[in-house]
């Protein structure tokens, strides 16, 4: 029986077909984008322009629209109660900020401990965090009135006089900050919390050995290597607290005065009780530049602060 050669060729695997050019699909990749950067066009960078051109215009609700350059600028730049807003502003961020991360940070370092009922008891520290702004300023606001508030009542069983809360220029933030100080941290704490979990023992046993007692290998081993987690907490208190509005509006309206009256306060004031659209605008784009400064700074420290590999 003569045997069939079959050719080289037929005994490999088939040639796969062609690739169809990819080319011939990127020109139309941007439209899966197109609803995304409408979308983004439309509820952000629309108001901003919009916001950067009124902040150079004279107008407001009810009036005239004129073109006054960079004169809202000037106008503020001159006005005391917009500088006082200012300081105002960055005291209660600082204290809002540094308050919160020492507190969150220390109830970290209890939680994380074994202890009867520690889930509990995290449980409870953390049910603050879960209410509004609104809600926790109303409860707070009754607690702080001089003569039906708990607060002063307390304070009467072991001795101690009234307090003004936030009805004296000279408490109103101090107290305010406490409400903050109460609400977010457990925000903190969770953070660090986070960070401790994940935190390796050979550093710690080799401490042991060495001799190093509690404080010495939390000065040296724990807080450099949670700094990461406590600098993500900075940043996201710092952001919250630049913009704080709902608590401290519902509680003082910026007042005694305009002892409480931070920057968003004051814009609000402008905006909807003085209608002066054009110099709100003009509040608005100085707050952004500020925010966008302390955002790129503390991005930076947060960079700097990462592990080093």
């Amino acid at each position: 029986m003569t045997s069939t050669t079959l050719p080289a060729s037929s005994l490999t695997s088939p040639t796969p077909a062609p690739a169809a050019d990819s080319q011939d699909f990127t020109p139309r990749y941007w439209l899966f984008s197109l609803p995304a950067v409408l979308i983004i066009a439309s509820v952000i960078v629309f108001p901003w322009l919009f916001t950067l051109y009124m902040s150079t215009q004279d107008w407001k609700i009810g009036g005239g629209q004129e073109f006054v350059g960079l004169q809202n600028f000037v106008e503020l730049a001159r006005d005391p109660r917009f500088i006082e807003s200012m300081g105002h502003t960055f005291y209660y961020t600082v204290l809002a900020v540094v308050l919160p991360i020492l507190f969150g940070t220390a109830a970290a370092l209890v939680f994380h401990r074994e202890f009867p009922f520690r889930g509990l008891l995290r449980t409870i520290f953390v049910m603050p965090m879960m209410a509004t702004p609104v809600a926790v300023a109303l409860v707070w606001t009754m607690m702080f009135h001089p003569q039906l508030g708990v607060l002063n009542y307390l304070l009467s069983l072991v001795g101690i006089g009234p307090q003004a809360w936030v009805y004296s220029p000279n408490t109103v933030i101090p107290t305010l900050i406490l409400v903050e100080v109460w609400h977010w941290t457990p925000l903190v704490m969770l953070i660090v919390l986070g960070g401790l979990a994940g935190l390796p023992r050979e550093p710690y046993e080799s401490a042991l050995i060495d001799g190093a007692n509690a404080w010495h290998m939390f000065r040296h081993i724990t807080l450099p290597l949670v700094w990461p987690f406590i600098m993500v907490a900075i940043v996201i208190r710092t952001i919250d607290a630049l913009k704080a509005f709902d608590t401290i509006f519902v509680i003082t309206q910026g007042g005694p005065g305009t002892a409480s009256e931070t920057l968003n306060i004051f814009l609000y004031l402008q905006a909807f009780q003085f209608y002066k659209i054009g110099y709100a605008s003009a509040v608005v784009v100085i707050f952004f530049v500020i925010i966008i400064m302390l955002s790129l700074l503390l991005l930076y420290a947060r960079q700097k602060s990462k592990w080093n590999a």
